[in-house]
């Protein structure tokens, strides 16, 4: 069979490895991809570091470019913008992830052809990743991952997960409006959203090597992950949100009535002129804010069948017939 006949035949598998300061594990993952994946090509996009991240990824035989803004969101915005692959491998550059899953999670990209599978962390019996996966990062994980699972469906376990293979359907409709490590936030509620076929294998996931440095911070990076959240429910689910806006408002009002109420139907007269016209605005707000969602849920409905349109003008790949 010729050259041009496996081409077409093989999918074509594209390593995005984003990068900031990683000289002391980067190598590790580009060789561990390298050899679970020899058909692919690993590129490593370099994010301003101020080590030697960009020599040790092209010496281990990564195609290196660059990205200028700083934040994890603009370097993924512009991997899947500039690279075109059938099958996409996500995968932090602190080398925590295992890259012998790999082969299985492309595998059951495209022969289930699936849009997503999230490579689940777990812990394995006397190597817990003490270094890597720490209590507060787990936590956080749990609780922001139960809210997505709450309002978009319980379809994933770990949403903030680094290691990811994407479909082109996914990664050529993705918005990619994340600045920072919310980015994994999108892929998920996106995912969810928009009803995509997906998948969760779970992974090893260990220690950084010793040099390397987690980017993550705990609380800042947690509290920004939870406001995307909240902007996204907001943005794709606006009826949810403005229900339980103009709900807490209505009770809010209604306290504020009820000695009012109480007062006139005793006394006849209303002396809280204050609480009364201020109860009537909570509740006129109420009714503003239930007006809003059903108005934006129109918008958003027209939004999610224009991004649907524009998912299916992509071609899926097909394996070979036998």
């Amino acid at each position: 069979m010729s050259t041009e006949i496996l081409s077409v035949i093989q999918p074509k598998i594209a390593v995005l490895v984003p990068c900031y300061n990683e000289e002391a594990a980067i190598a590790d993952v580009v060789t561990g991809f390298a050899a679970a994946l020899p058909s692919a090509r690993i590129y490593v996009y370099d994010n301003n570091s101020s080590d030697r991240t960009r020599e040790v990824a092209a010496a281990a035989g990564a195609t290196v470019r660059s990205e200028p803004l700083q934040g994890k969101g603009h370097v993924v915005r512009r991997m899947f913008a500039d690279i075109d692959a059938d099958a996409y491998v996500l995968v932090d550059g602190d080398a925590t992830y295992d890259p012998t899953a790999a082969p299985d999670m492309v595998r059951r990209l495209l022969d289930e052809q699936l849009d997503m599978v999230n490579g689940q962390r777990i812990e394995v019996a006397g190597e817990g990743p003490i270094g890597a996966y720490r209590r507060g990062h787990r936590t956080g994980n749990l609780v922001l991952t139960g809210l997505v699972r709450f309002v978009f469906g319980d379809r994933i376990q770990d949403m903030l997960s680094g290691y990811r293979v994407f479909s082109r359907r996914f990664v050529k409709t993705f918005p990619a409006l994340a600045s920072g490590f919310e980015t994994e936030t999108e892929f998920t509620i996106h995912a969810l959203d928009m009803l995509m076929p997906l998948a969760e294998v779970p992974t090893h996931y260990r220690e950084r090597p010793p040099g390397s440095v987690s980017k993550l911070r705990t609380y800042s990076d947690g509290f920004r992950i939870l406001s995307t959240i909240i902007k996204l429910v907001k943005e794709e689910r606006p009826l949810q949100f403005f229900c339980i806006a103009g709900l807490a408002l209505l009770v809010f009002g209604l306290l504020l009535a009820l000695p009012v109420l109480v007062t006139y139907f005793q006394t006849g007269f209303v002396p809280r002129l204050p609480t009364a016209v201020l109860s009537l605005g909570v509740v006129l707000l109420a009714m503003l804010s239930f007006a809003c969602g059903l108005i934006l849920d129109s918008v958003a409905r027209g939004r999610r069948e224009a991004k649907r349109l524009a998912y299916l003008t992509i071609p899926r790949w097909e394996p070979p017939q036998r």
